[in-house]
């Protein structure tokens, strides 16, 4: 694409220092973490996960419970990693924040959105490494008992925890999952994956790079301008976190995955990997539900209604 600036697309410029300005004014929201009127269908509040990684959490809950006796009715707990190309967004970004209210409430569940560091100033595995303290700040609300978290407490079920990511976050979420098979996360219990639109790549182009390298909302040039942000310097796009099929210490992992749900859609340039990735974990033993639209592109549930309420349809009956 002669001419084409990847990082005016992106609305970025890079300091000399290796920091990125983001130069789009994305608007934000405010947790809501008390009941302001009787209509209200969520609350929400930040939590502090690692102060000196600057990272935290932002929990959802519904106002509204199936039944009012809690100890009967507990919630599915979500972990939520949420996209931007490794290099922007957070749980405050106002798009970010409405799929994670809108989410506790049709699911209903306790929604655990994490902010997460940004490359290019902190370049993976860093993300990977603050979604696994999420999931084990989960687990030790669970040690904690009474005296943990209260809404995961008092509404969480911690024995149906999932990890969804979307794009990059999906990305975020494999690797984190196969991280945390390092640890015991008893009592909590990982059920199961989503994985929507998950971002991968590879040195080889894809027969879907090429027939969309000119997408309008995401251009091959803006996805090779993530990665080259987003990767250890040194590397390229084969490295293991951008191309999960290929070999690496990871791979042996991958058969102790638990359920995986994988979301996608025909006019994404990463399609052909998404179902790279699907084949891969079938020949591995995952139990996978895969549910790709012929028609659609990448981030089309942002903006169209249709989509994201038939994902969010895919995601209650995972869960």
């Amino acid at each position: 694409m002669p001419g084409f600036d990847a990082y005016d697309h992106l609305n970025i410029s890079l300091n000399p220092d290796g920091t990125l300005n983001r130069l789009l004014k994305i608007p934000t929201l405010p947790a809501t973490p008390d009941v302001l009127t009787p209509d209200q269908p969520t609350v929400s509040k930040d939590v502090t996960l690692d102060a000196d990684k600057k990272t935290s959490l932002r929990i959802f809950r519904p106002t509204k419970l199936p039944s009012n006796d809690t100890s009967v009715t507990k919630l599915p707990i979500i972990i939520y990693v949420h996209g931007g190309g490794f290099i922007d967004f957070s749980p405050a970004t106002a798009m970010v924040h409405d799929h994670c209210s809108k989410m506790a409430v049709e699911i209903p569940a306790v929604l655990v959105s994490v902010n997460y560091r940004l490359a290019p100033e902190s370049r993976l595995p860093a993300q990977y490494e603050d979604a696994v303290d999420a999931i084990l700040w989960v687990k030790k609300q669970a040690e904690l008992g009474g005296e943990g978290d209260e809404w995961l407490r008092d509404y969480g079920d911690f024995s149906r925890c999932n990890l969804y990511g979307a794009s990059n976050g999906a990305n975020i979420v494999f690797h984190a999952a196969l991280r945390a098979m390092d640890h015991n996360l008893e009592p909590m219990k990982i059920t199961g994956l989503i994985l929507n639109q998950p971002m991968f790549s590879g040195n080889k182009r894809t027969r879907s790079e090429l027939k969309f390298a000119t997408d309008q909302f995401l251009p091959l040039p803006a996805i090779d301008l993530y990665w080259h942000l987003s990767l250890p310097p040194g590397t390229d796009r084969d490295h293991r976190y951008s191309n999960p099929m290929a070999d690496g210490p990871h791979r042996e992992k991958i058969k102790s995955l638990g359920r995986c749900l994988v979301v996608g859609f025909g006019g994404d340039p990463m399609l052909d990997k998404q179902q790279a990735f699907v084949q891969m974990l079938i020949l591995e033993g995952v139990q996978v539900e895969a549910r790709f639209d012929n028609v659609g592109f990448h981030g089309i549930d942002l903006i169209d209604a249709r989509r994201a309420a038939a994902l969010l349809t895919f995601i209650k009956e995972f869960v």
